[in-house]
């Protein structure tokens, strides 16, 4: 579908650079380690609540995004509203006992040939205001047309075929498992019904329940910690991803990540993709570790 078969909308960018309310959010043991259940996350620390999975970090801000993104976006195209990219960036793990203060903002907006994005970012920081984690979310609204945009885009995390001609630094093939949307529901406090509801996802022109796309990028994450950083949650700095194409319940996801250039001395950089049944379910992977 070309831009000018898309519905044409008015995006508000007035509306940019406008912080939400900042909402509190306390961090107990319990909630962590219902979230790295809720991914198969095999990491101790996070198993145990010590230490939160880095996905974990899109809890505290969820209920932000949104608002965000429907500042500059009419509300009416929510049921279009769909995740287009993630990308973390992290100065410190969070732990049990942290106590949160979170906000987010919509920094940008265009419009695409298949649909149009709204870039929100979102910071989060402790009880003593140090920074603890910066988010970038885009938001896809599919089939509608916002025209050339105003504001800044996310950051670039784009894999290259000269990435993939290289060696593979790991590989790691995860299973999702049959009831996998209806434990990350409750553990990520996203309700969405196509993740939980086969009529409504079907009726949204989906085959079925999908996986959320935040829980399949919970099993890149451990699969990028256990590979290649000990497991260490406070060695990774980056993760980012674009999300391709929905997984279902049931499937096996593999990840493959290769490195590729870092613009730091200090950090090591690896681009990754993951697939499921035979097609790319995450692709323009990046994650960076200390």
């Amino acid at each position: 579908m070309t831009t000018s078969e898309s519905a044409a909308v008015v995006f508000d960018g007035s509306a940019l650079g406008e912080w939400t309310d900042e909402e509190r959010f306390t961090v107990t043991a319990e909630r962590i380690a219902e979230y790295a259940a809720a991914t198969n996350d095999p990491v101790p620390a996070h198993r145990a609540g010590e230490i939160a999975p880095p996905v974990f970090a899109v809890v505290p801000v969820f209920t932000s995004m949104a608002p965000a993104a429907l500042s500059v976006a009419p509300v009416e195209l929510l049921m279009k509203l769909v995740h287009g990219e993630q990308d973390f960036l992290f100065h410190r793990p969070i732990r049990a006992g942290d106590e949160l203060v979170v906000r987010a903002k919509p920094i940008g907006y265009v419009g695409r040939p298949n649909g149009s994005t709204v870039v929100i970012y979102a910071e989060t920081r402790d009880a003593a205001g140090e920074l603890v984690n910066e988010q970038w979310m885009t938001a896809f609204f599919r089939k509608v047309d916002a025209g050339p945009g105003a504001g800044e885009p996310a950051p670039a995390h784009r894999i290259t075929d000269e990435d993939r001609a290289g060696d593979p630094a790991a590989r790691v093939t995860a299973h999702i498992d049959d009831d996998q949307t209806f434990r990350y529901s409750p553990a990520s406090g996203d309700p969405m019904p196509i993740h939980l509801d086969d009529e409504i996802a079907r009726m949204a022109g989906l085959p079925g329940i999908i996986n959320h796309g935040l829980c399949t990028m919970a099993f890149t994450s451990w699969a990028a910690l256990t590979e290649l950083a000990d497991g260490d949650t406070a060695r990774l700095r980056r993760l980012a991803v674009r999300f391709a194409k929905p997984v279902l319940p049931g499937q096996d996801v593999t990840t493959t990540f290769w490195p590729t250039v870092s613009a730091d001395p200090g950090v090591r950089a690896y681009a990754f993709e993951t697939e499921a049944a035979g097609a790319l379910a995450i692709t323009d992977g990046r994650v960076e570790i200390n």
